[in-house]
């Protein structure tokens, strides 16, 4: 609901890969959205009058030069808005909220269905931190606190622990009634 503080959050990880998103603006916030959704597999839109040559090297973005249309809508999952333009900005909310499309409205949370954490990502290791919309400086230092606390080897000891995972249940057991010990914990 606009216009309501973002208390009623529930963190989610989506599985974007092969999935389409949508992001309208050409700056460089709109450059950091859209390499954010190419990092977790989505195939993304930009559209934008113009665009930032950083949005040209990314890879799975596809870039459409023209201001935004309804129309941009068709087929996606998830859309950012990241024009400097708040017409546009609530024309692009408006539309994606008729389709029940998940939106960001960048640093406009009354125009957001969600919020995007500050995150720290190491293989399958996904740290993020949110403030709901409300300090995203804040996040982002947590965030960084949090990063430094993680061991240099995360990625090895989280495959290490699936591999593990997968032999409970290869043998007919619940991984959910095992006791795992802190694999952070070292001798």
């Amino acid at each position: 609901m606009a216009g309501a503080p973002i208390d009623d959050g529930y963190p989610i990880v989506v599985r974007l890969g092969g999935r389409r998103a949508l992001v309208v603006g050409g700056g460089q916030v709109a450059l950091r959205k859209a390499a954010g959704l190419v990092a977790a597999g989505a195939s993304v839109t930009v559209v934008a009058p113009h665009v930032v040559d950083g949005l040209r090297s990314l890879e799975r973005v596809t870039i459409v030069e023209r201001a935004y249309e309804p129309g941009d809508l068709d087929g996606v999952v998830l859309v950012v808005a990241a024009t400097d333009d708040p017409v546009v900005q609530q024309r692009i909310f408006d539309d994606a909220e008729a389709r029940h499309l998940l939106v960001n409205a960048v640093d406009d949370p009354d125009r957001c269905s969600f919020v995007l954490p500050a995150i720290e990502r190491r293989g399958p290791v996904i740290v993020a931190v949110s403030t709901q919309g409300r300090s995203p400086s804040l996040a982002g230092h947590l965030r960084d606190l949090l990063a430094r606390a993680i061991p240099a080897d995360i990625e090895e000891i989280a495959e290490d622990l699936a591999r593990r995972r997968l032999e409970v249940q290869a043998a007919g057991g619940s991984t959910e009634d095992v006791d795992w010990p802190n694999p952070l914990e070292r001798d």
